[in-house]
Parts: C-alpha cells; sequence; structure tokens
C-alpha cells in the first residue's frame, strides 16, 4: 500500500499527481492539506490567523473556532473537492472524506498547549488534538470495492467536536493502522533540503536514525515535521519519500529518485509493492 500525502501551497500539481496515480498498482490513501487556500479565505474574510509556539519549540495555529470554520471551507470543502475531481477526471474514482464523515479518523482533544509567557508557562486551550483511531471497516470498504479514500481535516473528538491536527500524524497513524511499504510526502521543495533557502541543497538520502539529530537542530513547523517523520519508523520499515508536488509528472519523478529518500531501499518506479 501506498500513502500519498499531498501538502497545502497553491503550486501543487493536483492534475499531475491524478495522471501518475493511474500508472500505479496496489491501493493507495490520500491525505491532503490546504492552508494556502486556508490563509487566502481568512484574508478574504479578515479573521487574523494566530501562530502559538509549545514550550517544547514546536509552532503551530491556533485552533479557535474560527481556525476550525476555515478548515471546514478550505479542507474539506474546496480543495477536498478539487482534488477528488480531478481524479476523477483520471478514472480514479475517488471518495473526499473528513475526518468528520463515518468517523474515518477520531482523535482525542488536546489538554492544552504549553506556551513560554516570559519567564512563565501559560497554558492554552483550543479545538486541536492527536489522531487516535482510524475507521478501518469504512476504509476497508472503500478500497476492497476500487474507491480511492481521500482524507482532510477536521477530525472529530471523543466528544463529536470538529477539532484540527497535523496531516503529519494522520499520516503516521494510516501507517501504524495498514503498514505501508511506501509513504509518498509531495511539497513545494525539491525535497528536504540542507539550507532551506537554497533549492539545490537537497539530500538525496537520509537514514532514520538521522532524524533526531536534524529535528534537534530546525525550529518551528519543520521541527514538527521532522518529529512525525521519526514515528514512521516506529512501525515497519517504509520508504519514505519526500518530493516536489510541482513538477509535472510528481509521483513518477518522486519514484524515480527525484527528492529525499529515507530508509533502506527504494521502490521500484511505477510500483507500490
Amino acid at each position: 500500500m501506498l500513502i500519498l500525502k499531498i501538502g497545502g501551497g497553491r503550486e501543487m500539481n493536483l492534475g499531475g499527481i491524478a495522471g501518475d496515480l493511474t500508472a500505479l498498482t496496489g491501493p493507495f490513501i490520500v491525505v491532503h492539506g490546504a492552508n494556502a487556500w486556508r490563509d487566502r479565505l481568512a484574508a478574504a474574510l479578515g479573521w487574523e490567523k494566530i501562530i502559538v509556539t509549545s514550550s517544547s519549540g514546536y509552532s503551530s495555529v491556533l485552533s479557535d473556532e474560527r481556525a476550525v470554520e476555515l478548515l471546514m471551507m478550505a479542507y474539506a470543502g474546496l480543495q477536498n473537492k478539487r482534488l477528488v475531481a480531478a481524479l476523477q477526471q483520471k478514472g480514479i474514482n475517488a471518495v473526499g472524506l473528513s475526518g468528520l464523515d463515518g468517523r474515518v479518523i477520531q482523535g482525542r482533544r488536546n489538554r492544552g498547549i504549553r506556551v513560554q509567557d516570559g519567564d512563565k508557562i501559560r497554558v492554552l486551550r483550543d479545538l486541536s488534538g492527536k489522531p487516535e483511531a482510524v475507521n478501518t471497516r469504512l476504509l476497508g470498504l472503500l478500497m476492497d470495492n476500487g474507491y480511492t479514500p481521500v482524507l482532510t481535516m477536521p477530525l472529530i473528538d471523543e466528544n463529536a467536536v470538529a477539532i484540527n491536527s497535523e496531516n503529519d500524524d494522520v499520516v503516521a497513524l494510516l501507517h501504524q493502522t495498514f503498514t505501508a511499504s511506501v509513504i509518498l510526502q509531495l511539497i513545494e521543495a525539491p525535497g528536504f533540503l540542507r539550507d532551506p533557502e537554497d533549492p539545490a541543497s537537497v539530500i538525496p538520502a537520509l537514514h532514520p536514525a538521522e532524524i533526531a539529530a536534524w529535528e534537534a537542530r530546525t525550529s518551528g513547523r519543520m521541527k514538527r515535521k521532522l518529529h512525525a517523520l521519526g514515528k514512521l519508523f516506529t512501525h515497519g520499515s517504509p520508504t519514505v519519500i519526500i518530493a516536489d508536488g510541482r513538477r509535472e509528472h510528481p509521483v513518477r519523478d518522486a519514484l524515480a529518485g527525484h527528492g529525499t529518500v529515507l530508509g533502506d531501499r527504494q521502490p521500484p518506479a511505477g510500483s507500490i509493492p
């Protein structure tokens, strides 16, 4: 199985991604973001997002009620249906779902985000949480009957309330549940960069044992992403590929080695072992 995570940038080539997926064998699950469209909608509505950094150094958007409403509009609405339409146009029978639908991704609300406020620690409570369980019966029913699940935010919490979470954590949970052989993450960069300001500084291969060291030297959202990458290798030994979603053939090129490969092996081009 392949798990495909599509970043939420405006330059992602959805048509190229959909076209490449038609050439693959084996089942796949798609998880996607929509941060660029969320920010665009927020600006149009005059809503300002609030970025908070936890005391441990991880940055995230504070998920107040307006932020979750934006998820419903941008993630579960606009971008999800754009991607479903792109897949349908290529003959892939996609079904778009937020975590709310059929409780496909069940989460648990965070007790609070511990943030540094001067010399004190303050706890902020919002509508965010961690994914905890996958509705395998629903996803299995879809995939066994030829449908491709396309998943996005928001999730549903223990009180049936819509909550925000991290797609990286959703991917980790899906891998833990289905033991994917390949996890492909498409972003708006050529791969994992040694220097974030230099697109030519792609690291072609990274051993899982190196992730913790890279996490220690980074900050903000990249620190969180590296932490989530490390989780992928606590359940099996997948091949994880970080590659450019803006290319003409994003999936094909990623499987051919354009990007950063994490793991002990690289999958054969055009196949999902």
